[in-house]
């Protein structure tokens, strides 16, 4: 017995792909000048932000471990931010973990996913404690992701009370109003964003650059501090104080592994250029600006940012830095997005609906899930710490934590996939993660202080995914034996072991692919004893281009028999595309599906899978409880897929966990 495939596609179009010499270089330099300036917009907000409260942060006098203000301690504090921006982001990030994609997509799930594709080559004890470890580092992004708009936003509206102290009781309500809004507009896209915080980013960029360069002509010793002997001296020579410092310096690079995981939005190059061309420079030339400033007066260590810039600039800087940190937070949003995506493709959360928002790039999506979860949790946050002081504690164990993971898995990666040498893996990883593991012990100071909530945040989310990712893995062993192989059953009812009535009309049956039956077929089989005329099996396909032709939708397969009424087909859908089966299958032609079929009095069937606790000790009874309640998020089906209401029949079956 042998398979038959009719694929309803001719050629690949490539023909089509041609364009005329004349005019296409400018063109695609305009394209590419697009995508820098919508990077701008959407990638460097949080990184972009963080001059507003690093050195006010280090300086604070109310922190625990306060470091004095002293020339000495303002050359070491600026060299060692300024060597940390260098060594995590540029290094770790733009460098070496930007080169580890998985199909153009960045973030730590995308080191999880090539970790998963070398389990087969290498020992897979190992790759699976690192993936879990991954997944943790995921879920301290999850509480970034919260932070970040709080704190970024907040930081910025405090620039009132400097200004006007008699506003301060205004500056909670407006975050609030401002973030709110934030998010209210995310459904228009990452690409509509970017294009109207590209411009505002670049004017963020070059105000805050100016203004750290008339801080330098003031006070040009600072430029001493990007030597990196001050910071070497300051970390080694006064250790009791630089330690605890480390733990508000690692505010500087804060927004590092949204870097990351918006590649897949932008992609590499656009993320590099604009951060070497303008973001780096720009932000290096604050951070010692304000040096230079509180060299001059250390009374300006309250609020070095916003008093490095002229009285008169004070009010437009304060909207500028509003709008700036408005960006920062869409950074971590849109890397929200990518992370619960790629979680979601692993198994490590349900089926979430995402919406692709860009025709040229698959990774802009939103999430409306994601997007109202981290609405609410913000907000909370907001209304709960209400100063970017008290918040500060907690952001730097979120970021230390998932950037130490990121390096580590880097260099496993580096290792298994490019075979990079042993002793080169060795000197690269014994800098960047005794750097990162200093930054990490640091913030651990801090518990008792805040750093305890990105903890519970991403301990929380590690639970729901490591639980989802268990109980599928219990659900689908118990679904295929239920189904059992496709083959064997079309041969059963081909041979009469399955005594059918056949029935007049069309029967399509969505399943998860042509290995097993689907189980709503199975059971009008077993318990109706009847199937109709002609049914369709039907698998969909997302394929990595925006839009599918209709010649190149779908391929059949007879499954062995041509004259049975029984074919598997696959529809292929872009990306782009919202999946509609009814129009897919109209495309059809007759002579592949062995006859007619009539779609407009079609019945579509869909196999849904209610969950129940049983008794079987295959997870902890709270852990039970807690996937059957994550599995209501699901996205709907029917309506994902473009199912007519009035004939789709939904055939359920118990399964216990």
């Amino acid at each position: 017995m042998t398979s038959r495939q009719h694929p309803t596609s001719s050629d690949d179009g490539s023909a089509s792909r041609s364009s005329e010499a004349a005019g296409a270089p400018s063109a695609h330099d305009a394209v590419r000048l697009a995508v820098v300036i919508g990077a701008l917009g959407v990638v460097f907000g949080d990184i972009g932000t963080s001059p507003i409260y690093t050195l006010q942060t280090v300086f604070n006098p109310s922190d625990p471990h306060p470091v004095p203000v002293s020339t000495a301690n303002v050359y070491g504090v600026v060299s060692l931010v300024f060597w940390s921006v260098v060594i995590i982001v540029m290094v770790t990030y733009v460098l070496l973990a930007m080169r580890a994609d998985n199909d153009g997509e960045g973030g730590i799930m995308a080191l999880i996913t090539l970790l998963r594709r070398l389990s087969a080559q290498r020992g897979r004890r190992a790759t699976v404690i690192l993936a879990a470890l991954g997944i943790f580092g995921a879920s301290l992004f999850f509480g970034d992701s919260m932070i970040t708009p709080a704190i970024s936003v907040l930081s910025a509206v405090e620039g009132l009370k400097v200004v006007e102290p008699s506003m301060e009781h205004l500056v909670v309500p407006i975050t609030a109003v401002i973030i709110v809004v934030l998010f209210l507009v995310q459904r228009r896209g990452t690409a509509a964003v970017g294009q109207v915080f590209g411009p505002v980013m670049i004017a963020w960029f070059v105000a805050i650059g100016a203004c750290g360069v008339a801080g330098i002509v003031d006070h040009p010793e600072i430029l001493k501090a990007l030597s990196p002997t001050y910071a070497l001296g300051f970390l080694f020579g006064h250790f009791g104080i630089a330690f605890f410092a480390l733990a508000a310096v690692v505010l500087a690079v804060t927004g590092a592994e949204a870097l990351y995981a918006d590649m897949g939005h932008f992609g590499r190059r656009p993320i590099t250029r604009a951060w070497l061309i303008l973001v780096f420079p720009a932000c290096m030339l604050s951070y010692l600006g304000q040096g230079a400033l509180i060299l001059g007066d250390p009374a300006d260590v309250s609020s070095p940012f916003f008093l490095l810039v002229p009285d008169w600039g004070r009010w437009p800087m304060i909207v500028l830095a509003t709008a700036a940190t408005v960006i920062a937070s869409q950074a971590v949003i849109t890397g929200a997005y990518s992370v619960a995506s790629q979680a979601a493709q692993l198994g490590y959360l349900p089926r979430l609906r995402i919406a692709h928002t860009s025709e040229s790039t698959m990774g802009q999506i939103y999430v409306p899930w994601i997007n109202w979860t981290l609405l609410v949790s913000v907000l909370t946050l907001v209304f709960a710490f209400r100063t970017s002081a008290a918040l500060a504690y907690a952001f730097g164990m979120a970021v230390t934590g998932t950037i130490t993971i990121t390096t580590l898995l880097f260099f496993y990666v580096a290792r298994a996939r490019w075979g990079t040498p042993l002793w080169l893996l060795g000197i690269g990883a014994t800098v960047l993660l005794f750097v990162d593991l200093l930054f990490l012990a640091a913030n651990l100071t801090k518990l008792a202080h805040g750093a305890w909530l990105p903890l519970l945040i991403g301990l929380t989310a590690f639970t729901v995914m490591t639980t989802w990712q268990r109980g599928r893995e219990i659900v689908t062993k118990e679904r295929a034996q239920r189904e059992g192989a496709l083959s064997e059953f079309i041969d059963e009812l081909r041979s009469g072991k399955a005594p059918t009535r056949r029935v007049p009309g069309t029967a399509v049956f969505l399943n998860r692919g042509k290995q097993t039956a689907p189980l709503a077929m199975r059971a009008n089989v077993e318990h109706n004893h009847v199937r109709h005329e002609h049914v369709v099996i039907l698998s969909l396909e997302t394929v990595p281009v925006p839009r599918v032709p209709a010649d190149q939708r779908s391929v059949v397969d007879d499954l062995g028999y041509a004259d049975d009424g029984i074919v598997h087909v696959t529809a292929r859908f872009g990306y782009m595309e919202t999946p509609d089966v009814p129009s897919a299958l109209a495309l059809l032609d007759p002579a592949t599906t062995e006859g007619p079929l009539h779609l407009d009095e079609a019945s579509y069937f869909l196999s849904k899978i209610e969950l129940r606790r049983g008794k079987t000790p295959v997870m902890a009874p709270w852990r039970k409880r807690l996937f059957i309640a994550t599995s209501y998020i699901t996205a709907d089906a029917a309506e994902a897929f473009g199912l007519p209401r009035d004939r789709t029949v939904i055939m359920g079956a118990h399964i216990e966990v």
